[in-house]
């Protein structure tokens, strides 16, 4: 059996999701509400001491940390979400990484939310995002003018790149970022968002909320 302990609106859990329906691996969702609290309980504690979501179990293991996760359903699966090539697969790992480890832990809202309690009154979560997501997103943007961005962010096949693109865009759109001016980001996003497996990983698809 495998189980993904799961938020809806969590962008690490997200891309989990999208990993899995991208796979065709049925497995049962566990919600964890991080807006209740529940991420910090024992229960959540003694499968994910960092307190947090995802968790996936499968094949007998648990699994945390979304990227890791990714690349073990990549190596068990031949999932190609890293390319075979190393210089390729460096690549699809530079577009990952500039998501969930520079836009994502920056905009990740227990940080926005400290930033806006603690500024006096002068941010607000709205503005601590429209100021750094965009700035991200940019750089992401330039970073697919690139002879190798093809259909998706590399190449014409899904890859770690893209599954951790969607998420962040659809956190954008949340905020009200404008992203008018990523045409790149834009086509691929319509691409992908086209895709049953994907959509189907859509917070709004996905019914416990919050």
């Amino acid at each position: 059996m495998t189980t993904l302990y799961d938020y809806p609106r969590s962008s690490a859990a997200y891309r989990v999701r999208i990993a899995l329906n991208l796979l065709g691996l049925d497995y049962d969702r566990v919600p964890v509400n991080l807006l209740k609290g529940e991420h910090r309980g024992a229960a959540n504690l003694a499968r994910n001491k960092r307190g947090l979501v995802p968790t996936l179990g499968i094949d007998g293991k648990t699994l945390t940390q979304s990227l890791a996760i990714l690349e073990y359903l990549d190596e068990t699966h031949d999932a190609g979400f890293l390319p075979a090539d190393a210089t390729e697969r460096a690549r699809v790992r530079a577009l990952s990484y500039a998501i969930a480890m520079e836009i994502h832990p920056v905009c990740n809202l227990s940080v926005a939310r400290y930033a806006a309690e603690n500024s006096g009154g002068n941010i607000s979560m709205e503005s601590w995002m429209q100021q750094f997501i965009p700035k991200g997103l940019a750089a992401f943007e330039a970073m697919l003018d690139h002879p190798d961005t093809g259909k998706f962010c590399h190449g014409d096949r899904i890859t770690m790149a893209d599954i951790c693109l969607v998420p962040q865009v659809y956190n954008a759109r949340r905020w009200g970022v404008d992203l008018s001016g990523m045409p790149r980001i834009l086509r691929i996003m319509e691409q992908l968002e086209t895709l049953p497996p994907v959509a189907a990983a859509h917070p709004e698809r996905v019914q416990d909320g919050g």
